[in-house]
C-alpha cells in the first residue's frame, strides 16, 4: 500500500542530497556528505576532487584508494573522474538498528606525498517499512467484573525506521468499551494498552472485536492494522499487578550462563495470586536468544553470549497473567557493562616499505587506524614505538596515526628497520597488541668515492716493456648500487710537452695503471699524476688522489771518460820528470755515469801496464801516482790501460789508455813519440776504402786484357783473309810518318795515392802521355815509378804516385 509513492521519495531525496553535497565542508582533512539509504549501485554520493580542491590527476598519481575498518565497503572511489560512488546498497536498519543518527566513515588516502582525508557520509532514513505487529490477532480475555478504567495491554507495532518515519499513533474501532492509552518510553518506545471505560455484560455479548491501527509519520504515510478479539469472562474480579512499573538492572558482558538478571513479582487480591505467571511480552529474536524468564519465579537470566560492543542496552516488557488471564504488564531495562575484553586493533591503511635516506623529518611513512571496539577508559589507546628510534607516532584524526621520520635516516649506518608499534589500551588490566613493520632506506648518492690511501707511490724500473702494470688504485664508495659503481679516470695533464696519456693509461674499472711506452730514468726521474675515482650516481661525485710515480734506475749506462780525452790521431802524452818521488800526481782519470745510486759509483783499476810497479790507480778517485821512485833504467814511453767499472749489477766499465813519458825535457818526449808513430793501426774504415779500390783497378785491368785479345784475334782473321784474297797483288807497306816501322803506340797513365795513417786514398786517371815523354817503348811496356814523401806535424803518412804506362803493338 506504500509502494506506489516509494519511487517518487527516492528521487526526490536523491536530487536533495546531491544538491547538499555541493556544499560539504571540508575541516582539517575531514569532509562530510549526506546521502538517502538504498540508493541505487552507480550512484554519485560526491565530487571529492572538487570538494577537497584537488586536481583529478592528483588522485591517479597519488594512487587514491578508500580504507574503511570495517569489512563492508559501500562507498567506492572513480578516480578517474574524482566521484565517490556507491558500490552496494545501503540499508540504514541493516546497518545502524535502532540507532537515529546513522553514518559510515571511511578514509581516502593518496600516496607521493601520503595524505588522508576523513570522510563521513550520513544515511538518512527514509520511509521504506511499514509498521508491523508481531501477531496478525490478539486474544484477550477480559472478566465481565472488570472495573472501569482497568488497563490491558496490547502488542506494540514494530517499525525499524526512525524519526518521522518510525511509528507515531494508535488507532481503535470501535470505542464502545475501551480506548486507547499510549506511552512512552524513556527510550522513545511506545505502549499501548486498552482502558476499559464502560462495563462489560457476559449476558448480553460475549466477544467484541476491535481493530487497532499503527501509523508511521512518513510521507506517505505507512500504517498496519491487527484485529484485537475480547472474550468476556463472568469470574476473575482482580488482575495481577507489578511491584514496579519498570524494572532496571544491569549485566556485565560475557556474563556466564544462567546468571540471575533481575527478578519480576506480581501479586493479585485474589485467592490465586499464586498462581501468576511471567512471560515475556513481545520480545525480540534477540531477546529471546540472550535472556529467559522463569514463568513461576519471575527471574531473568543469562542464556546467551552477550557482548557489549554489540548491544549496550536492552528493553523489553514482561506480563503478569493470573489463571483467569487477568495480565499486566512491566517495562525491564537492562544496562549492559563493558568489560576490557577487546585488544586494540591496528589496521595499517598506507604504508611506505622504503623510504629515501635523505627524506626530511616530520616524512610521513605509514598511517595507521588503531580502534578498541570496547568504551570509557577501555577504549582509550596510545600508541607507542621502540626507543632510540629515528621514528615517532604522532596523532592525526580520531583513532588514526601516523608514522614519521624523527631525525635524518644514514644508510650507510642503518639500511633497514624492524618498527615495532605498540597499541596500549586504559583497561585494568591493559591489553596492547604489536605491529611490525619492516622499512628499507634506499639509498641516495650523498657519498663520494674515497681512495684507501691520502696518495700513492709507485715504482717502476726504466726500460720498462709497454703494457707493464705499474700500480693498482682502488676507492669504495658506501653508497649502494649504482651510486657505489665506481669508474678510474686520468686528470688530463702533460708531462715533457706530451699529454699524460702518452705515458701512462688506467683501467677504467679495476684502477690498475699501466706503462704506454718505455720510460728512461736518465730523462725522466718521476713524476705525478692525479686519478679522479667517479661513482654512477646521479649527480655524479669524485675524488681525487695524487699519484707519485719513481722511475729505478737501471744499470744501462756505461761510464763516459771525460779525461784524458781520447783523440783519434794525435799522441797526448803525461810527463813524469826522473826525479818524481813516491806517490807523484801523474794524472787522473775522470768518469762519469749518467745512472743513479749504486749504478753510478765508479771504480778505477789498471788493467795493462808497461811497467806495473811504478805506477797504481786510486779505486776510488781514479788518481795515476807513482808506486816507487823513477829511475834511469825506467823506459821513457810507458803505456797505461785503465778500466772505470761502475757497481751495477751485471757491472758496466769504460777503458781508457794513457801515454806516460817518462823524462826531463821536451825534444826528448817528441823523438821518442815521433819514431813510433808508424807503430799505429790502420783504421777499419780506410782499410775498406783501400781493398775496394784494388779490387775495383783489378777489375779495370782484366776487362783491358779481355777487350786487347778480342780486338787481336779479329784483326788477325781480316789480315788472313785479305792475304788470301791479295795473294797475286804486291805489298806496298805506309808508315805513317811519326811512328816507327809499323807501330802505333797508345799510353795509359793511372796515379795512385795511399797514406798510411788516413782514411782518404786518391785513385786518379791522367790523360795520356805524348811520344816525347815515354820513358822507353818496348812490346810488353815500362813501368816508371815515382815516390815522393810528406811530412805534417800530427799526422806521418806515406803519398806514392803510381805511373802505369802501357803500350798497345799494332
Amino acid at each position: 500500500m506504500v509502494t506506489g509513492g516509494k519511487s517518487w521519495l527516492y528521487g526526490w531525496l536523491f536530487y536533495t542530497v546531491c544538491a547538499l553535497s555541493l556544499f560539504a565542508a571540508e575541516v582539517t582533512g575531514q569532509i562530510r556528505y549526506s546521502i538517502p539509504e538504498e540508493m541505487s549501485v552507480g550512484s554519485t554520493v560526491g565530487n571529492i576532487a572538487s570538494d577537497l580542491g584537488l586536481e583529478p590527476k592528483r588522485l591517479i598519481s597519488g594512487k587514491a584508494r578508500v580504507f574503511t575498518a570495517e569489512s563492508s565497503e559501500y562507498i567506492g572511489l572513480d578516480k578517474e573522474n574524482g566521484h565517490l560512488i556507491i558500490k552496494s546498497q545501503i540499508d540504514r536498519e541493516e546497518l545502524c538498528g535502532e540507532i537515529s543518527a546513522c553514518s559510515i566513515s571511511f578514509n581516502v588516502i593518496l600516496d607521493n606525498p601520503m595524505e588522508l582525508y576523513r570522510v563521513t557520509v550520513d544515511i538518512q532514513d527514509i520511509n521504506d517499512n511499514s509498521p508491523a505487529f508481531p501477531k496478525s490477532k490478539i486474544e484477550k480475555n477480559i472478566s465481565e467484573l472488570a472495573v472501569p478504567s482497568a488497563r490491558f495491554p496490547l502488542e506494540s507495532a514494530i517499525d525499524p525506521d526512525v524519526g518521522v518515519n518510525t511509528l507515531q499513533k494508535y488507532t481503535l474501532y470501535p470505542t464502545d468499551h475501551f480506548k486507547l492509552n499510549v506511552q512512552s518510553s524513556a527510550s522513545g518506545n511506545k505502549h499501548v494498552e486498552m482502558i476499559l471505560h464502560s462495563p462489560l455484560d457476559r449476558e448480553k455479548e460475549k466477544h467484541h472485536q476491535l481493530i487497532l491501527t499503527a501509523f508511521d509519520g512518513g510521507k506517505p504515510q505507512r500504517s498496519a492494522t491487527v484485529e484485537v478479539n475480547i472474550v468476556v469472562l463472568d469470574v476473575n474480579d482482580n488482575a495481577p499487578v507489578f511491584s514496579q512499573s519498570s524494572y532496571k538492572s544491569s549485566v556485565v558482558e560475557n556474563a556466564a550462563k544462567g546468571s540471575v538478571v533481575t527478578t519480576v513479582s506480581a501479586s493479585d487480591t485474589d485467592e490465586s495470586s499464586h498462581n501468576i505467571q511471567y512471560y515475556f511480552e513481545h520480545a525480540t529474536s534477540t531477546i529471546k536468544a540472550l535472556f529467559s524468564i522463569d514463568a513461576d519465579s519471575g527471574e531473568v537470566k543469562v542464556i546467551g553470549d552477550i557482548d557489549y560492543e554489540k548491544y549496550k542496552q536492552f528493553t523489553f516488557k514482561v506480563k503478569a497473567k493470573d489463571h483467569g488471564d487477568l495480565t499486566d504488564s512491566s517495562e525491564i531495562i537492562i544496562d549492559v557493562l563493558d568489560v576490557n575484553d577487546n585488544i586494540p586493533k591496528i589496521t595499517l591503511m598506507s604504508f611506505s616499505t622504503a623510504i629515501s635516506e635523505d627524506a626530511a623529518p616530520g616524512t610521513i611513512i605509514a598511517m595507521l587506524n588503531v580502534q578498541d571496539l570496547d568504551s570509557g577508559d577501555n577504549s582509550k589507546v596510545s600508541c607507542s614505538i621502540d626507543l632510540n628510534s629515528p621514528f615517532k607516532i604522532v596523532p592525526s584524526l580520531t583513532n588514526h596515526y601516523n608514522l614519521v621520520t624523527d631525525s635524518e635516516l644514514d644508510r650507510e649506518q642503518i639500511a633497514e628497520y624492524n618498527i615495532t608499534i605498540t597499541a596500549v589500551d586504559g583497561g585494568d588490566p591493559p591489553l596492547s597488541s604489536k605491529e611490525i613493520l619492516k622499512l628499507k632506506v634506499s639509498d641516495v648518492n650523498d657519498h663520494a668515492p674515497q681512495f684507501q690511501q691520502e696518495s700513492y707511490n709507485a715504482f717502476i724500473s726504466e726500460n720498462n716493456p709497454p703494457s707493464t702494470t705499474i700500480i693498482y688504485v682502488k676507492a669504495e664508495d658506501m653508497d649502494w648500487g649504482p651510486n657505489a659503481q665506481i669508474s678510474y679516470f686520468l686528470i688530463d695533464g702533460h708531462l715533457n710537452g706530451s699529454p699524460l696519456t702518452s705515458y701512462i693509461s688506467i683501467n677504467s674499472e679495476t684502477g690498475v695503471i699501466y706503462a704506454e711506452k718505455s720510460f728512461d730514468y736518465e730523462q725522466i726521474k718521476s713524476f705525478k699524476i692525479k686519478v679522479k675515482a667517479q661513482d654512477g650516481g646521479s649527480p655524479r661525485l669524485s675524488n681525487n688522489v695524487t699519484l707519485n710515480i719513481f722511475i729505478q734506475d737501471q744499470n744501462d749506462n756505461a761510464p763516459q771518460i771525460l779525461y784524458p780525452v781520447q783523440t783519434g790521431g794525435s799522441v797526448v802524452a803525461e810527463i813524469v820528470p826522473r826525479s818524481a818521488d813516491v806517490g807523484y800526481l801523474v794524472t787522473k782519470v775522470v768518469a762519469v755515469d749518467v745512472d743513479s745510486g749504486q749504478n753510478a759509483w765508479l771504480s778505477y783499476k789498471l788493467q795493462k801496464a808497461t811497467d806495473r810497479a811504478l805506477f797504481e790507480v786510486g779505486l776510488q778517485n781514479g788518481e795515476i801516482r807513482t808506486v816507487r821512485q823513477v829511475t834511469d833504467k825506467d823506459a821513457v814511453k810507458q803505456k797505461l790501460t785503465v778500466v772505470v767499472e761502475d757497481n751495477g749489477q751485471p757491472s758496466r766499465s769504460a777503458v781508457v789508455t794513457i801515454n806516460v813519458a817518462v823524462a826531463d825535457n821536451f825534444p826528448e818526449v817528441l823523438s821518442e813519440f815521433t819514431d813510433s808513430t808508424h807503430d799505429k793501426e790502420y783504421n777499419n774504415d780506410l782499410t775498406f776504402y783501400l781493398i775496394l779500390a784494388l779490387a775495383v783497378v783489378s777489375l779495370l785491368f782484366i776487362v783491358s786484357i779481355i777487350a786487347i785479345i778480342s780486338v787481336k784475334i779479329y784483326r788477325w782473321r781480316q789480315n788472313k783473309l785479305f792475304y788470301k784474297s791479295g795473294a797475286n797483288l804486291p805489298v806496298i807497306p805506309y808508315y805513317p810518318p811519326v811512328y816507327a816501322d809499323g807501330t802505333l803506340q797508345q799510353v795509359y797513365n793511372y796515379e795512385m795515392c795511399g797514406t798510411t795513417d788516413s782514411r782518404m786514398s786518391d785513385m786518379k786517371f791522367v790523360r795520356p802521355y805524348s811520344q816525347n815523354t815515354l820513358a822507353s817503348q818496348s812490346r810488353f811496356g815500362t813501368v816508371q815509378r815515382e815516390k815522393k814523401e810528406h811530412d805534417s806535424d800530427d799526422l806521418h803518412s806515406e803519398v806514392r804516385p803510381i805511373n802505369i804506362t802501357m803500350f798497345e803493338l799494332f
